[in-house]
């Protein structure tokens, strides 16, 4: 059998990950550039926190690191992974202005959100809950009256929080912080009654102090918290291979053996909401 050149040329070509479609966006960056960056949340454990060793890790970080395999898979190389800190005020800003690829973290997914930023299909859901001192009774005798409630700025935990106030009639003071860190300093010092954000978040921040028991996170929720990953608006190309790799890791049940890692020793056990969740992200290939 003869074979041309030619014709062998282009079987490699058509055969390359890479060549099987024209890199756009995102994708094209990460093969020019050789990098990818993920941007996570330093102290917002266990969706992504800085551990013992200084390497970022995490729930989120875990699903990130297998999204990196799918750009890698694609573009058919190996590429270098760089992880780049972000705050609640200026994450996606770091996306606009390409300081970061992909926003690893807990971030919650809504309409007026999508406005600047796109999101994957959802990671996780939670809902915002309150955390205190153990011995501090204050909530429990007078509600939410006459309270010091500490939130972090910039977040929807502040949003949902400012309404429920209000439309509670309740007398609370709000105080900002910038950070998970400085709330948590702030109730320890007994500066606010009380820390609000996710309850998977709070969980997790009481798990790492030195004294978990020193901290009560309330049972009840008040809102709704669908996570998501974030990425740069009208990156199709990008997003489609970071929703393919969610989608695998639900219907392969990789998801769960994360979940027990990160969040299980919180929770004991999975909520129903969340296996539903999983059920309804399985998208087919």
């Amino acid at each position: 059998m003869r074979f041309f050149p030619g014709l062998i040329v282009l079987i490699v070509l058509l055969t390359s990950p890479a060549a099987a479609q024209e890199l756009t966006g995102t994708m094209q960056q990460i093969d020019q550039t050789g990098q990818i960056r993920l941007g996570y949340r330093v102290a917002e454990p266990p969706m992504s926190f800085v551990d013992q060793d200084n390497n970022p890790a995490g729930y989120t970080i875990d699903i990130c690191k297998g999204i990196v395999a799918g750009v890698e898979e694609q573009i058919g190389r190996d590429v270098k992974v760089e992880y780049v800190p972000v705050t609640a005020d200026d994450r996606f800003n770091a996306l606009g202005e390409n300081k970061i690829d992909i926003l690893c973290g807990s971030t919650t997914k809504t309409l007026s959100r999508s406005e600047i930023v796109d999101f994957t299909q959802l990671t996780f859901v939670t809902g915002a809950s309150l955390m205190t001192l153990k011995d501090n009774k204050k909530l429990d005798a007078t509600g939410f009256d006459g309270t010091r409630i500490g939130v972090v700025k910039s977040t929807t935990t502040e949003v949902v929080l400012r309404h429920l106030i209000q439309d509670t009639a309740t007398n609370a003071e709000i105080v900002l912080f910038d950070s998970a860190q400085e709330s948590i300093a702030a109730l320890r010092a007994k500066k606010i009654d009380a820390f609000s954000s996710d309850q998977v978040v709070l969980l997790g921040l009481a798990l790492k102090e030195d004294d978990p028991t020193t901290f009560v996170v309330k049972s009840e929720v008040f809102s709704f918290e669908p996570f998501a990953l974030a990425v740069r608006r009208n990156d199709a190309d990008f997003r489609l291979v970071a929703d393919r790799v969610i989608s695998e890791i639900y219907r392969s049940g990789k998801i769960f053996a994360i979940y027990d890692r990160w969040i299980g020793k919180c929770t004991r056990k999975r909520l129903p909401v969340f296996d539903a969740m999983v059920q309804i992200n399985a998208t087919p290939e």
